[in-house]
């Protein structure tokens, strides 16, 4: 009787076991897989890099082409020290020794979607954009992008980029205050009363419009968080760029590598002379 039951309790023993293994390998198979994840294979090594969901146009942009094995072959065509390493020109893919590259593109842009949130720290990745006289809402290429290198950046030299991009920024978003149809009025006094040269009411109606401008971009002030001019302070970067580029991604591993590619010897266009192909993958 004891051996009957020892056995019975082995075999229970034995299925609740099981139970518990069965449970334990769907858990695993239920864990939730980060889908952002790719690695940037190079000949120096791989670097890492997390897609940030909060710039989802980027983000799927990014992965579509990551699918199509768009990237594959493409060269890291434009590497400035100190400043960036660039790629995803098309054209770069089967170009000749000393071709310039730089201005190949897919049929789309793809709208901006920077966020203060976002830095040009060291590692940062993000997308390219044609030059602005030509580009006033800020697009992105669709294929070309960069990932920052960046020097040294301390909490003076950021003041300083605040104060600079804040009075760039201002001067833009008083035109459209003024052009705003509810301030068509009041921007008309104003000069009206310059014209006639009437300084008193010149000087009344200025008043009213620069406390009206102050007000309005108080909230869209471009300012550094702690955290960021730690991270800056830490990695360094290229905070000029930052407000104007989307960043939409970072490297989380392998940022060793940029140092190996920012080192290549270049001609006079920064194209390395020994091509540096790439391959993405999703991870």
């Amino acid at each position: 009787m004891i051996s009957f039951k020892f056995s019975h309790i082995l075999i229970f023993s034995i299925i609740i076991s099981a139970c518990n293994s069965t449970k334990e390998n769907n858990s695993k198979n239920t864990e939730p897989i980060d889908s952002n994840l790719y690695v940037i294979q190079t000949k120096f090594g791989d670097m890492t890099i997390r897609l940030f969901d909060e710039t989802p146009l980027h983000r799927d942009n990014f992965k579509k082409l990551v699918a199509d094995s768009f990237y594959n072959g493409t060269l890291f065509h434009r590497v400035i020290p100190n400043f960036m390493i660039q790629g995803g020109d098309p054209d770069s893919k089967n170009a000749q020794p000393g071709q310039r590259l730089g201005m190949g593109n897919l049929n789309y842009t793809i709208p901006n979607e920077v966020s203060p949130k976002f830095i040009h720290k060291k590692g940062a990745l993000a997308a390219a954009q044609q030059d602005p006289r030509v580009n006033p809402l800020r697009a992105s290429s669709a294929s070309q992008f960069y990932i920052v290198d960046g020097s040294s950046t301390n909490k003076k030299t950021l003041e300083s980029f605040e104060n600079r991009k804040n009075i760039s920024k201002k001067r833009t978003f008083s035109t459209e205050i003024m052009n705003d149809s509810s301030n068509i009025n009041l921007r008309n006094k104003y000069l009206n009363a310059r014209s006639s040269k009437n300084d008193d009411s010149t000087n009344f109606y200025g008043a009213k419009i620069q406390t009206l401008i102050d007000r309005a971009y108080a909230k869209k002030a471009f300012h550094y968080s702690p955290e960021q001019i730690a991270l800056y302070d830490s990695l360094g970067g290229a905070p000029n760029l930052d407000g104007d580029y989307t960043v939409f991604g970072e490297i989380i591993e392998g940022i060793n590598i940029i140092d190996s590619i920012a080192v290549l010897k270049k001609d006079k266009n920064n194209r390395p002379k020994e091509d540096l192909k790439m391959t993405i993958k999703k991870l």
